[in-house]
């Protein structure tokens, strides 16, 4: 059971004939919610998110759906929700197959749950609990017999009559066949399982037509869905219990164009529509994907522009003056580069969209917000800006064998230096590549690779020219003493990537972990200084300095990766709120608009961007328009964040929304203009 202060939450089973193989055993999470609290049915409605359960169970045992309970509405404001109050059961039923063989030691069939709901009153709270009982096999447990039965009465009947549902314009007419006749000519609620289609909160009318039932219910301005059939859901009072029906309703017509977010191009917008359409893809789908890729283009280009990439684009255009007189060996090195830059991003993409695919929720940028890779990229940046300050030669630590085999394929190096700029530059999302990369996640998985693809030849695109084009090649400097001074002055943005990384750190580990991870660089750059030396003292000074490093390593080293029990935007100020799901349209309920930061601390973008919000013009600006500001920090995992930019269409930040009840979110640019903003706020 887990109890909080708005839900109590417990698994509960009913089996009275056994657990045995061929029988079918009933589970079902029970929630009793506080007075004027509710979660949500599997349409939520205009806000929310349904329950979800994720089953752990032995071989041979499997879970089918939740058998929903008939909902009720919820009006919220000028919203309206679908879920449910007081006392609720949601149950599945858990097929037992022969396969199923329970342990000779242990002969109980062991349920395991994991579960997440969000519950809401005025202020929207996301809970969750894990969950285990036992069953005998060869017993009964018939405990919740009466919890289950009425929740099982609670089922809508299966409709034999044909039901259709003709798009007409911004309106649904809907027709029901084969309710019972005791039913002409009352007033029945109406549910459509599919979410993000009608306007709920709006006034919809119904009549009947002899045994025909009918209704005209408004599209929503925000539709997002074009089913081909659409589940409803029809109830109404009989002798004091609610009575439910569900019918397959055909669709027919044609569905009006899907409301893009603004910031999206016509041509993604028509992808966005073809991918949501059933049916065959239609014509405008190349020429959308056309368009995604050259947004991907465009911004894998300006990806070069990004501080932390700079310095590893410079080292390279410094390898290339030093070899200026060797054209198939640039051609080769830029090759080399261009393939790196271009298959990282293919690995990194296909990696998040198979990740997406087993259900995690991630979005580009995935790999910063764990810990340990924000310290590894540190450790690898600090040991680069020490090599490049001269300090040490990689070649001092490398056998002989190695160095000649190096020496050999200089493409090597430049394909490893591809893969590196990937590392680092990966996190951004430059201009254009926002819609792009949300694109790439409804288009088959080929096509998204695609997109990644065109992000990293955008990005080599550079130095591919240089070393392709003898034209390009004439424009950069020619060798001399002052690559060497160039080459120890890349150390410093290698450092100043270094401080970044760290302050990403703490914004996940705290000060603790921050703290913990310089005193390992430190230690580190001793023990890499200590193995330059020459001499009889070089042997002892090295293994004190590995010494300290380890002993460090094992004492402050856990720190690191230990994340902070609250998260950074837990500590937003008074002008900033906390993201959080339902707060959006807690304020639209309001009646104030609402602007939505969402960035992370490893987004370079997100913190220049920084200045524009604190603007002190569009700080009064939205002071005199009462904007709600609520910053969603995704500098550590959220899956709740992920979701919602995966309803704006894209899938990495930063990005910057503004609300306004009634009218479709407005998307703004990646990087952003103060006119740009003004002028968005003065619309409102």
């Amino acid at each position: 059971m887990v109890t909080t202060d708005q839900v109590r939450a417990e698994l509960l089973a009913h089996a009275p004939d056994g657990a045995d193989p061929g029988k079918t055993v009933w589970v079902g999470l029970q929630l009793t919610h506080q007075p004027e609290w509710h979660t949500y049915w599997k349409n939520a409605g205009d806000s929310g998110l349904p329950t979800t359960l994720q089953w752990t169970l032995p071989p041979g045992v499997t879970a089918g759906d939740i058998a929903w309970p008939l909902p009720k509405k919820i009006p919220i404001g000028n919203l309206a929700n679908y879920g449910y109050e007081g006392t609720v059961l949601l149950p599945v039923p858990l097929t037992i197959t022969p396969d199923f063989k329970p342990s000779l030691l242990n002969s109980d069939l062991e349920i395991k749950l994991k579960a997440s709901w969000l519950v809401c009153r005025k202020e929207c709270i996301p809970e969750e609990g894990e969950f285990a009982l036992r069953l005998p096999v060869r017993g009964s447990t018939a405990l919740n017999s009466a919890a289950f039965d009425a929740s099982l009465k609670a089922q809508p009947q299966a409709l034999r009559g044909e039901s259709k549902v003709e798009v007409d314009g911004n309106t649904l007419k809907v027709s029901v066949a084969g309710l019972p006749a005791a039913l002409q000519g009352k007033t029945l609620e109406f549910f459509p399982e599919t979410p993000e289609v009608i306007e709920t909160a709006a006034k919809w009318t119904q009549d009947w037509q002899g045994a025909l039932w009918t209704a005209r219910v408004p599209l929503s301005e925000q539709r997002s869905q074009s089913p081909a059939v659409m589940p409803l859901v029809l109830v109404t009072q009989a002798d004091g219990q609610r009575q439910g029906f569900v019918t397959q309703a055909r669709v027919v017509g044609n569905w009006p164009q899907v409301a893009a977010a603004a910031g999206v191009s016509p041509a993604l917008a028509a992808a966005l529509k073809a991918n949501a359409s059933p049916g065959p893809a239609n014509p405008a789908v190349p020429l959308a994907l056309w368009a995604a890729l050259a947004g991907a283009l465009l911004g894998g280009l300006i990806l070069n522009l990004m501080p932390c990439v700079f310095p590893i684009l410079a080292i390279k255009v410094m390898s290339f003056t030093r070899h200026a007189n060797d054209r198939r060996g640039h051609r080769v090195s830029g090759l080399a580069y261009t393939a790196g830059v271009v298959l990282s991003f293919v690995a990194l993409g296909a990696l998040m969209l198979a990740l997406r695919s087993a259900g995690e929720q991630l979005g580009w940028g995935f790999q910063l917000q764990s810990p340990a890779v924000v310290a590894a990229l540190a450790v690898l940046f600090t040991v680069m800006g020490l090599n490049l300050a001269g300090l040490f030669e990689f070649g001092q630590f490398l056998p002989s064998r190695v160095l000649l085999v190096e020496s050999k394929n200089p493409a090597a190096n430049a394909f490893l230096s591809g893969v590196l700029a990937v590392a680092v530059a990966s996190p951004c999302t430059a201009p254009f590549m926002g819609a792009s990369l949300g694109l790439a996640l409804g288009l088959p998985a080929l096509q998204a690779l695609l997109i990644f693809a065109a992000i990293g030849v955008g990005m080599a695109l550079p130095y591919l020219a240089a070393s392709l084009i003898p034209a390009v090649a004439r424009w950069l400097p020619r060798p001399g003493a002052w690559m060497d001074t160039f080459r120890r002055a890349m150390a410093f943005p290698m450092f100043a990537t270094v401080v970044w990384l760290v302050w990403v750190l703490g914004q996940q580990s705290g000060i603790d972990g921050a703290g913990a991870l310089l005193a390992l660089l430190v230690a580190l750059s001793l023990v890499v200084w200590s193995l330059t030396l020459k001499g009889r003292a070089r042997l002892p000074i090295a293994a004190f300095s590995i010494a300290i490093f380890a002993l460090l390593a094992g004492a402050i080293g856990q720190n690191v990766i230990k994340p902070l029990e609250t998260p950074a935007a837990a500590a937003s100020g008074e002008r900033w709120q906390a993201w959080a799901p339902g707060r959006v349209d807690q304020a639209l309920a309001a009646g104030t608009p609402v602007f939505v930061d969402f960035t992370a601390a490893w987004c370079v973008t997100c913190q220049y961007n920084k200045k524009t919000l604190a603007d002190a013009g569009v700080l009064a600006d939205m002071d005199a328009k009462r904007v709600t500001l609520l910053r969603a920090d995704w500098t550590r995992r959220d899956p709740a964040i992920t979701t919602a930019l995966s309803q704006l269409g894209r899938n990495g930040v930063p990005v910057y929304v503004i609300y306004q009840a009634g009218r479709v979110p407005v998307v703004l640019s990646e990087i952003l203009s103060v006119d740009e903003l003004r002028s968005a706020l003065a619309s409102l």
